[in-house]
């Protein structure tokens, strides 16, 4: 069984994806970030980072004690491993996957959530930050559709690569974004879209979260934060 730490961000979809694809037994233990519960002791002590998701894996594959993963990269890279799915077996295939996951760790998750940040949350709206990050995740948009002109998915057949980009695509109008500007790209969301792994994972996320609005009490939560978060 996997113990999946979880609130419906684009990061925590990228989980629920993968487990709902490989039909892996899990529990959502909700962490619900705008009223501050990342903070908790008994979450720290799994995510010393305080930001969702994280897992413990109850039955690891070597038979050992409870095994606690945070970052949602190297959760989809354990899990990958664990079931022998979704990521090659062969070194360069892997070595491909790799690449486009961390190129989504790095790249268009951090500038889609500057994006986000500066667009819709942000008190004061300052356009030079703005149209940075409108244009920055515009070229990424353009790096991943001219990656998918010649091939189904990302790596060729359907990934953690694909499970880790396709959540923050999903709010492409949020980010400034015309899906006409990019066919290759779209297809590509619509046929992840229609899968039954995806469409169940979304659906977990309503039954979690049935009022996605982030108030004025979540913002000061969510953003400024320093170190004095970070308890000894």
């Amino acid at each position: 069984m996997i113990d999946l730490y979880y609130w419906t961000t684009p990061n925590g979809h990228k989980i629920t994806m993968f487990l709902e694809e490989a039909g892996l037994p899990y529990r959502i233990i909700p962490v619900s970030i705008g009223t501050g519960e990342q903070f908790k002791p008994e979450f720290l002590a799994i995510s010393p980072n305080n930001r969702i998701p994280a897992i413990v894996d109850n039955a690891p594959s070597d038979g050992g004690a409870p095994v606690s993963v945070f970052e949602s990269g190297a959760i989809l890279l354990y899990l990958a491993d664990k079931v022998g799915q979704f990521i090659p077996g062969d070194l360069r295939g892997r070595a491909d996957v790799l690449q486009w996951l961390f190129w989504q760790m790095a790249g268009l998750g951090p500038m889609a959530g500057q994006n986000h940040h500066f667009g819709q949350y942000a008190p004061e709206k300052i356009p030079y930050a703005i149209t940075r990050y409108v244009n920055e995740t515009n070229r990424l948009y353009g790096v991943l559709n001219k990656r998918l002109a010649d091939r189904e998915f990302v790596a060729g057949e359907y990934s953690i690569a694909d499970m880790a980009c396709y959540p923050w695509t999903v709010l492409y109008e949020r980010q400034g974004q015309n899906l006409q500007d990019f066919p290759h790209l779209a297809r590509w969301m619509e046929a992840i879209k229609a899968r039954p792994g995806t469409i169940r994972a979304y659906a977990r996320a309503k039954e979690i979260n049935t009022a996605p609005t982030v108030s004025d009490a979540a913002k000061k939560i969510l953003f400024g934060q320093t170190a004095a978060v970070v308890k000894p």
